[in-house]
Parts: C-alpha cells; sequence; structure tokens
C-alpha cells in the first residue's frame, strides 16, 4: 500500500512520488504485485465533499506501474484520477484532453484492472497482506 494521504486534494501523482514511496516503505514491487493507493479520501467517504478529496494517478504514474508488471490497483478515492473538479478546472485553464481520466486510459496502452472506493486502506500495513479480487461481469 503506497500511502499519498498527504498529498493535496487533486494532485496528480508521479512516477517519482511513487519511488519515494516505494523507497520509504523499504519494499521493491514484484510482477503481478496488487498496488493499493490510500489518499485522503477514504475519510471523507459518506460525507458531500468525497468527490473532491484525495490525489490522482495520472497517465505516467499508472503506466509506470503497469510497466513493472502490475496489473491490479486499487485505490480509495471515488477515481484512479484526480477529482474530476480538479481536471476541469486545469482543462479550463490548458485545453488539454489528454488529461481527462489520463490514469483510465494508460489502460489502453498497458492493460490494468483498477478498484476504486475501497475501504479502511489506512488499517492496512505498507506490505504483508493479502488482497483477494473477483471479477465482476458488467
Amino acid at each position: 500500500k503506497l500511502d499519498f494521504r498527504n498529498f493535496e486534494d487533486g494532485y496528480i501523482v508521479t512516477p517519482a512520488d511513487i519511488d519515494r514511496e516505494l523507497e520509504r516503505i523499504n519494499y521493491t514491487l514484484k510482477e503481478k504485485d496488487i498496488v493499493l493507493i490510500n489518499t485522503s479520501a477514504g475519510k471523507r467517504f459518506g460525507h458531500e465533499d468525497y468527490l473532491e478529496k484525495g490525489c490522482g494517478m495520472g497517465r505516467d504514474a499508472t503506466l509506470h506501474l503497469t510497466k513493472q508488471g502490475i496489473r491490479i490497483v486499487g485505490t480509495d478515492a471515488w477515481s484512479w484520477d484526480a477529482p474530476f473538479s480538479s481536471t476541469v478546472k486545469k482543462f479550463m485553464k490548458t485545453k488539454d484532453p489528454s488529461i481527462i481520466w489520463e490514469g483510465h486510459y494508460a489502460g489502453s496502452t498497458i492493460p490494468y484492472c483498477h478498484m476504486e472506493k475501497m475501504a479502511n486502506l489506512d488499517l492496512l500495513p505498507s506490505t504483508g497482506f493479502t488482497v483477494i479480487c473477483m471479477p465482476v461481469k458488467v
């Protein structure tokens, strides 16, 4: 589990952020690890501001994980990407369509599956736990 609770709401996590956190917890990713992202959003689940909370995983950060063989990831936030309200504000300034759902769209380069709105990630240790996830036909 990577802990990004201290990151500003709307911040886009970078590959360097991931590497610093992995160094902090003294862990080297292995192919097929499941990576969970703990943001500040989890504590706000059920509140009106939940959709506005947490940092997001952008294209570069997502590809940084998938290039290392990570295929399943999860977050306590509403979305794998930054809160959409933050993305809209950035888009209004830049007019760059590539920033919209950039973490999601990284899966078109290297396929992966992500889980959102996960609960109690703050209660997990950084490593040494088991995640069981089952596919759901949508």
